[in-house]
């Protein structure tokens, strides 16, 4: 499972360098809480912009990034983009290079991640890597990325008993990673 982070694990601060400002989203302790339980691995793919734009320093991303995980536990991977949009990288979403990084250091396909946001870039790198996407809307989601979202979910409890929900709902492909083979999972 990979999650945005602004917006979807913790509220939205924008270009926020202070660890003070984390404070989770509704339900994400309790949502991480159950991945962990269940052994599904989880990571961060996060675009953090106001690094190239000189807002946050990378010190301050990494402290803002350790209060997370002090607030909502070890994330199995994290993977972030520190570019504008002018740069042209392959990694900022909605371009699928931060969900191809973590689910290499996963250890797995992209097919068989979940990408959870709260906008649309999120399900855009999500289907540009062939993950499965889950929106989870908030007030500064737009009501067409609701629309186009491949799936919307009401939080992220909501995502959570999707997801394992679907555990054995068809055969298990053999090149499926060895975490989702022992847990039943399937392709999407």
């Amino acid at each position: 499972m990979l999650f945005d982070r602004d917006g979807t694990l913790i509220r939205d601060v924008p270009y926020n360098g202070d660890p003070r400002l984390v404070e989770p989203m509704p339900g994400a302790t309790e949502a991480l809480g159950r991945l962990r339980r269940a052994d599904v691995p989880v990571a961060v793919v996060t675009n953090q912009s106001g690094v190239a734009r000189g807002l946050v320093t990378p010190d301050e991303m990494d402290q803002v990034n350790a209060r997370v995980e002090e607030l909502l536990g070890p994330f199995d991977a994290w993977a972030i983009c520190v570019h504008d949009d002018a740069d042209g990288c392959t990694c900022r979403k909605p371009a699928p290079g931060l969900v191809i990084r973590a689910a290499a250091v996963l250890d797995v396909s992209p097919r068989d991640c979940v990408v959870v946001g709260d906008i649309g870039r999120d399900m855009e790198a999500a289907r540009a890597a062939g993950a499965r996407g889950i929106l989870v809307p908030t007030r500064e989601t737009l009501p067409e990325e609701v629309e186009e979202a491949p799936e919307v979910a009401d939080d992220l409890a909501d995502v959570v008993e999707r997801v394992l929900n679907d555990v054995g709902e068809a055969p298990v492909p053999a090149a499926a990673a060895p975490w989702a083979r022992a847990m039943g999972w399937s392709r999407w």
